[in-house]
């Protein structure tokens, strides 16, 4: 008997059905991955099976019983307080009513009376096991239960939102983008947890190692319909192309036929005076279908836009060392960068990627050693907070910048053309970009992008909400692209596709970085023996059910155990307590220095002024960097 089962389920958001007579069944035990192009309604059937949506048509059955958890794309606005808070969340009231006991009996001074009234509400729900079931969920995930929440990186966040959906014992849990934010040691922690878990899975991703590791089977929304495919990835891709094929060929039979009809009804008096009623009624009908077939959603077409060769050294470093306080992010660090290399940086978050790529850029100064940037560099960096988007500007301008072309590819191309490549249509360009959904923010963010010339491409996070199409064909580009490309991914299929050598911030907060021939797979083969033993990844849960988890091979990039940590001093308590202001002042400071440049009218001023605007920029930047370094050596001590 399925769990949940939808039965000719129609559901419109405007215009063509998003989803039309959806027939799905999901059973117990079954890890099911929903694929389909941006915007064609995976999210929305995710919030159909959770019951947030209702269907238009048809019916959505659930087994008596059957408990539906799922976890969000973005971080919810409202999740605040510790984590035990926002874990509890996911037991309804009764959370509540434990995150309330759980803050009075830790509190300086206790209030008896309110302690007393919460404490019997709880009782009286038997809400005491499910105080136990918020701690096993706390130490199955290795989290800190009484750990601010805000305070979080984006990756931990995730893993608190995880807890939270897991805490409700689901039946079915369903997953929205779960490797977002994720570096690659927590990627390979939620894989090895989730085959280890025994309730039924549906999820929604980009990265295709993760998929292959993990679906049992994939399930397809294409136009509005919903098809089931058994087996593994490589299996539906077998098959998905046979089905275009034999799709392709059936539509070209009835578009020749139709077009017979159509020559045969436009004949002359002498043709019409012998017309079969019966044909004539054939082929309105035709015409119907013929008006009513929804094509396949195209393919990005995309292409750089050309600039003159650099110079065969692009960057080049010798012993460079840069610390924020006295943790090492980079240490003496050599390398040279040659044109045309394809270089993958690798590392868990807050390792020191960022920081550099700065450095190497010249956005920061080592501490010690030298960075020489090679000549005639053209740079095209790539965002992953899209924060080179403005948004009081829709598409077209955002890309466009007051100019009507742009040069392509050797090619001048109206800005409305260039971004139909895209898949814009002229009416989606000049929406607001407040209206573009997450995968149309990237693409707009490529289009912006590639229509810069460049000959170093520097992208940070790229694949992030990209449907699988479009990540394929961005796979092609740089890997034909002429110039040099700096790569930060947590996507291992990409990086192993695209990047042709790879460097690697270690673990340890010593800030070595190793460089490796080849991509992330090339890396595994290639790292010290000495490296993957002795200690289970970061994050590895204690136990799944009644079964120990499955020992894994140790990563370098994972953390070693924490040191214990020590109390604070007043002022440095003090300064932990402004930082977050600190930091939000610095990040609107320098959003609002980034959209005076986007203006045109910012490139008219004298020399001078463009100069110290740069310099405020890039000081502006450093005091962030050095904010956030602090704030996470005051965390970690």
């Amino acid at each position: 008997m399925p769990l949940i089962s939808l039965n000719a389920v129609d559901y419109s958001v405007g215009g063509p059905l998003l989803l039309e007579r959806v027939d799905l069944a999901i059973e117990a035990g079954e890890r099911i991955a929903l694929i389909g192009r941006n915007g064609a309604g995976k999210s929305t059937l995710l919030r159909l099976l959770d019951g947030e949506l209702k269907p238009d048509d048809g019916e959505v059955r659930r087994e008596g019983g059957v408990r539906v958890a799922r976890l969000e794309q973005e971080v919810p606005a409202g999740a605040e307080g510790s984590v035990f808070d926002v874990v509890a969340e996911g037991l309804g009231s009764v959370g509540a009513d434990l995150a309330e006991y759980h803050h009075l009996a830790h509190a300086a001074e206790v209030d008896m009376a309110a302690l007393a009234a919460v404490q019997g509400r709880i009782e009286a729900a038997d809400g005491w096991s499910l105080d136990q079931r918020v701690v096993d969920t706390l130490a199955r995930l290795e989290l800190d239960g009484d750990a601010a929440f805000a305070r979080l990186s984006g990756g931990m966040k995730r893993r608190v939102l995880l807890a939270r959906a897991l805490v409700s014992a689901p039946d079915v849990l369903l997953l929205d983008e779960p490797t977002n934010h994720l570096d690659i040691a927590a990627i390979d922690w939620l894989e090895g947890f989730l085959k280890g878990w025994s309730g039924a899975l549906v999820f929604i991703t980009h990265d295709r190692r993760f998929l292959r590791a993990l679906a049992t089977r994939i399930v397809e929304i294409d136009r509005g319909q919903v098809s089931s495919w058994p087996g593994d990835w490589d299996n539906y891709l077998r098959r998905k192309e046979e089905r275009l094929n034999a799709e392709a060929q059936e539509n070209a039979r009835f578009d020749k036929l139709l077009a017979q009809e159509e020559i045969w009804i436009r004949q002359g008096i002498k043709a019409r005076r012998t017309r079969d009623e019966g044909r004539v009624r054939r082929l309105k009908a035709m015409r119907v279908e013929r008006a009513q077939r929804r094509e396949q959603v195209g393919n990005v077409r995309m292409d750089t836009a050309q600039a003159g060769a650099s110079g065969k050294k692009v960057i080049q470093a010798k012993d460079v060392s840069f610390s924020f306080g006295d943790r090492a992010l980079v240490r003496d660090f050599s390398t040279t960068i040659l044109r045309g290399d394809r270089i993958g940086l690798v590392g868990a978050n807050g390792s020191g990627k960022t920081t550099l790529l700065k450095l190497l850029l010249g956005d920061l100064q080592p501490q010690a050693g030298e960075i020489r940037i090679g000549t005639q560099l053209q740079v095209a960096y790539f965002d992953q907070y899209r924060a080179m988007l403005r948004e009081d500007w829709n598409a077209l301008e955002n890309v466009a910048e007051g100019l009507e072309f742009v040069e392509v590819g050797g090619k001048r191309k109206h800005v409305i053309g260039y971004l139909q490549d895209f898949l814009f249509t002229p009416e989606r360009a000049r929406a607001p970009i407040t209206r573009l959904s997450g995968g149309e923010r990237n693409r707009l963010l490529l289009a912006k992008l590639f229509a810069q010339p460049s000959n170093l491409l520097v992208m940070d996070e790229p694949t992030n909400d990209l449907d699988v199409e479009t990540l394929e064909l961005l796979e092609e580009l740089l890997a034909d692209y002429a110039g040099t490309l700096l790569l930060v991914s947590h996507d291992r299929d990409f990086l192993d596709n695209v990047v042709t050598s790879t460097l690697v911030m270690q673990d340890g907060g010593e800030g070595r970085i190793g460089e490796y021939v080849g991509g992330y797979s090339d890396w595994l083969r290639q790292r010290p023996q000495h490296a993957t033993q002795g200690q289970p990844p970061r994050g590895q849960a204690a136990a799944t059910g009644n079964e120990s988890a499955p020992k894994q091979v140790a990563d370098p990039e994972v953390a070693k155990p924490a040191k214990a940590k020590r109390k604070l001093g007043f002022k440095e308590a003090r300064e932990l307590e402004q930082l977050p202001a600190r930091i939000e002042a610095l990040e609107a400071r320098i959003a609002e220095l980034t959209a005076a440049m986007n203006d045109p009218a910012f490139y008219q001023r004298d020399g001078a002024a463009i100069t110290a605007h740069n310099a405020a920029v890039a000081e502006a930047q450093t005091e962030l960097d050095e904010a956030y370094a602090r704030w996470e050596a005051l965390e970690g001590s």
